[in-house]
């Protein structure tokens, strides 16, 4: 199968009967020019010994991979001006997102299949949320909550931002379900100044934490068992310090057969459908603005709200 001056419109209509009659893990394969022949943007008409291509960047066909939940394979060199791809469908069954477990708190515990998910290994979930921090001003931080810590990962990247003194005078609370995560997390970080508690979210008030600082929750509070809207505003009112900073990462993804795949999954729909996602972002956005925050959206497949207090 070749691909030389077909209109994407064509080409995805062709790959997306490849995809579907493909089973999980199975390939399928096509010759494009090689897109390391040109520049510039895709569509662009290349004329090379007599003949017409159209030009395509690599990342075009990434996402087309990704748009079909396909994993693009190493590209092989093919005869001159031709690359071939592979792309294999993704096992759409492997995702924590359908695993059922024996508790939902352990759900996301150390023996899930969430626990194979590494997301400060993805650069578009590292970048956007280091980005976060910096704008929270976290140097200037005293004391930080992380409201479904897990493992800790999203304190490891602070721990690693800061030198040795500023991090060691921040006082660090993490909570999580799992009681299996939160001992994990426990034995990674042993400072005196880092303290985590295994518990359920909905009843903060028995933990008696006092204020912080800085609130960080990626993923957590649209958690469906989670009030989010009331959540979310008695957090802001008993939790934080007057000059406060929030951080909140909403899913904008999915993660399948060892991809993370854009866009948020609603139930009841085939596709990627994101007013619910929308919804829940502006809703934070409005009541922050009104409580005197300065408010930015970052990110991707992770949507990073960052709040810092208007002084």
């Amino acid at each position: 199968m070749l691909f030389t001056t077909q209109s994407m419109q064509d080409i995805i209509i062709t790959l997306n009967g490849k995809a579907k009659a493909c089973g999980a893990g199975e390939y399928f394969s096509f010759e494009i020019l090689d897109p390391d022949l040109g520049e510039g943007y895709a569509g662009e008409i290349l004329e090379i010994e007599g003949k017409s291509y159209i030009y395509r960047g690599y990342k075009s066909w990434t996402d087309l991979a990704e748009l079909l939940m396909c994993k693009m394979m190493t590209p092989e060199k093919s005869t001159y001006p031709l690359v071939k791809l592979h792309f294999k469908k993704l096992v759409t069954q492997s995702s924590f997102h359908i695993e059922s477990s024996s508790s939902k708190e352990e759900k996301y515990g150390v023996d899930s299949h969430f626990s194979q998910i590494h997301k400060m290994e993805e650069p578009a979930f590292l970048y956007y949320y280091t980005q976060a921090l910096e704008n929270a001003k976290l140097s200037q931080r005293r004391s930080i909550l992380n409201l479904g810590i897990n493992t800790g990962d999203e304190f490891n990247v602070i721990k690693n931002s800061l030198d040795t003194d500023t991090y060691e005078k921040m006082k660090l609370v993490g909570v999580d379900h799992s009681k299996s995560a939160i001992t994990y997390a426990k034995s990674s970080f042993p400072e005196e100044n880092v303290t985590f508690y295994a518990h359920d979210i909905n009843d903060l008030e028995r933990l008696n934490l006092g204020r912080f600082d800085l609130l960080i929750s990626i993923g957590t509070l649209q958690s469906p068992s989670i009030n989010f809207k009331p959540f979310f505003m008695s957090l802001v009112q008993n939790y934080l310090e007057k000059d406060a900073a929030i951080i909140l990462g909403f899913p904008n993804s999915r993660w399948v057969g060892g991809e993370m795949i854009y866009g948020a999954k609603a139930p009841n729909y085939a596709m990627s459908e994101m007013s619910l996602l929308f919804n829940d972002v502006i809703f934070c956005k409005k009541y922050l603005q009104q409580k005197k925050y300065r408010v930015t959206l970052t990110g991707k497949q992770y949507i990073f709200l960052t709040a810092t207090k208007i002084i």
